[in-house]
C-alpha cells in the first residue's frame, strides 16, 4: 500500500508499506515540503503521488529503506536527472542527508 505521510508513521502504517517488498520500503521524499510517500512496487509510484500532491520534480528524491536495520539505499531511476544528478545513485551529500533525515524521522523511530 502506498501512503503519503506528513508526520511519523504509525506501526500499522509501516506494516502496510512493507506489504509489497516485505523487508524494505520504496520511498520518495520532497525535501522542501518535508513530505514522504512510501510503499508500492516502484519509487516512481511514490514520486507520482508526491507530484499529484503539489511537489516540484526537483525537490523529490528516492530511496529504499529497511526498517529492521535502518539502512537506506539511494539508488533509483527517480534520482537520475541530467541537470541535478547524473546517476541513479543520489550523489549530492547535502541532498542525501536531507532525504535521510526525513526518512528516519517518518519511518525509523518505531
Amino acid at each position: 500500500m502506498i501512503l503519503l505521510l506528513r508526520e511519523s508513521a504509525t506501526p500499522e502504517q509501516l506494516e502496510q508499506m512493507l506489504q509489497q517488498h516485505k523487508f524494505y520500503i520504496k520511498t520518495a521524499v520532497d525535501i522542501e515540503r518535508r513530505v514522504l510517500v512510501g510503499g508500492g512496487g516502484l519509487h516512481a509510484d511514490c514520486e507520482e503521488k508526491l507530484l499529484d500532491d503539489g511537489s516540484r520534480q526537483q525537490d523529490i528524491w528516492a530511496a529504499s529503506f529497511m526498517p529492521i536495520t535502518g539502512r537506506m539505499i539511494f539508488e533509483s531511476m527517480v534520482n537520475l536527472r541530467p541537470r541535478q544528478n547524473r546517476s541513479m545513485e543520489l550523489l549530492d551529500p547535502n541532498i542525501r542527508e536531507r532525504a535521510a533525515q526525513i526518512i528516519i524521522e517518518f519511518l525509523g523511530n518505531l
